[in-house]
């Protein structure tokens, strides 16, 4: 199938993955059941949309999950639109509503919002057997799209538990246009959305992606080492945008406390910086005002040439891995912490208790002093340190890779095809 450019939309340009590549780890029995699913669905015309092709967790997601839907026979594309700094400052304020936050949705942020749907979904080209729409920034394509043939499917990313009631009135008929919705707990439901179908599907990692593939730890320690850690020193570390739902100044809290114990310990805070987040840049001056130029401390971004690769040796050389999220859709970098066999602290929020199973893959908390009670004894017991990360890594084997979420996407999309057949049969009876 012909990639199509268009103004509004820009194509991303993929790597080629193999679906087989994947059978050493992921297990035989997996691939021959991906291979099952598949068959039926030779051919399918599959689009993605979203905001972004860097940065965070759905744009890593998808440069994994569109290759491997190609290996297996559909005909996959994603694109990502196009918007002003007045839409991407409206959708970050939405994405933080949705997500709690007490804030206004003014008339100029709901123009600005529509507006540049309305230029994404007029350049939107091609006959699609299945669109998948990624959270709030592009929700209005399917409203705007309506003649459009095939099934549409709204994906959410974020934890809509505690949403501000002013934004999701605003968002929901938009989501209502879809003919199903993708949460990742049952949790995240609003219980008024009237929706079609709803699948429940986590988020996974890429265990062959340069952030998650082996690496030595030598290798590991001359990385870090060249941004000015000391590998033989205790290390802390949080991979997370500069966000304050990420808490990164509560995590240098907590690495205040366990120097009081531990002296010589380091804090490495590793973020990306997205287009679509103009907060970030913002946040992150807030978090280095905070550490106070503790030379200990150390703030990385790719605008620091911190790559997958480089997150990789970050998490592989840390002591302790922390996610203490207040707000969290799911986290990705728990999943990620627990591969590479390192126990992990995360929020007691969101998607993070569905990967961290409290005391026997790492622990829960609730605050910074639980937070800083936790890594303690991760330092303190080494050992049992590493009994807990091994569990955790099994953990992510069976539940949070890519292949599982290939499986899944699959999965809905059969579904959603038997119910087009029944659709189609119903209406020949009915002329």
């Amino acid at each position: 199938m012909q990639e199509i450019h268009t103004p509004g939309m820009q194509n991303v340009v993929l790597a080629q993955k193999t679906l087989a590549d994947y059978a050493p780890i992921a297990g035989e029995s997996v691939i021959e059941e991906i291979g099952r699913l598949a068959r039926p669905l030779q051919g399918a015309r599959v689009l993605h949309v979203s905001s972004t092709a860097y940065g965070g967790g759905v744009a890593e997601m998808l440069h994994t999950l569109v290759p491997l839907m190609r290996s297996v026979g559909l005909e996959a594309s994603w694109r990502i639109i196009s918007g002003t700094d007045d839409f991407f400052l409206t959708t970050k304020s939405m994405h933080n509503a949705l997500q709690g936050m007490d804030l206004d949705l003014t008339n100029a942020m709901r123009a600005a919002y529509l507006h540049a749907n309305v230029d994404n979904a007029v350049y939107f080209e091609g006959d699609w057997d299945y669109v998948i729409v990624h959270d709030p920034q592009p929700a209005p394509l399917r409203t705007l799209r309506r003649s459009d043939g095939g099934k549409w499917i709204w994906r959410c990313h974020i934890d809509l538990t505690a949403a501000n009631s002013t934004y999701w009135s605003f968002l929901r008929p938009y989501v209502e246009a879809y003919d199903a919705a993708i949460f990742t707990m049952a949790q995240y439901v609003k219980q008024d959305l009237q929706i079609g179908r709803v699948a429940l599907v986590p988020p996974a990692i890429d265990p062959l992606s340069p952030k998650n593939a082996p690496m030595q730890d030598s290798r590991a320690a001359e990385i870090v080492r060249l941004y000015g850690i000391d590998p033989t020193r205790p290390l802390l570390t949080q991979v997370s945008r500069f966000d304050p739902w990420k808490d990164p100044l509560g995590i240098i809290d907590v690495y205040r406390a366990v120097r009081e114990e531990f002296p010589d310990a380091q804090l490495a805070l590793i973020g990306s910086m997205a287009h679509d987040d103009p907060e970030g840049m913002e946040y992150y001056q807030r978090t280095k005002e905070y550490a106070n130029g503790d030379p200990d401390i150390h703030l990385l971004s790719n605008l620091d040439g911190v790559g997958n690769i480089e997150v990789n040796a970050f998490q592989r050389a840390a002591t302790v891995v922390l996610q203490k999220s207040l707000r969290e859709g799911f986290g990705l970098t728990i999943a990620e912490g627990l591969w590479k066999g390192k126990p992990v602290i995360g929020g007691n929020v969101g998607g993070i208790p569905l990967q961290i199973e409290d005391g026997v893959t790492g622990y829960l908390v609730e605050s910074v002093d639980e937070a800083s009670q936790r890594a303690l004894e991760l330092m303190r017991y080494p050992e049992e340190a590493e009994r807990m990360g091994a569990r955790g890594r099994e953990t992510v084997r069976e539940k949070f890779l890519s292949t599982s979420l290939l499986r899944n996407y699959l999965r809905l999309f059969t579904d959603l095809a038997i119910t087009r057949s029944v659709e189609r049969s119903e209406g020949m009876v009915a002329s």
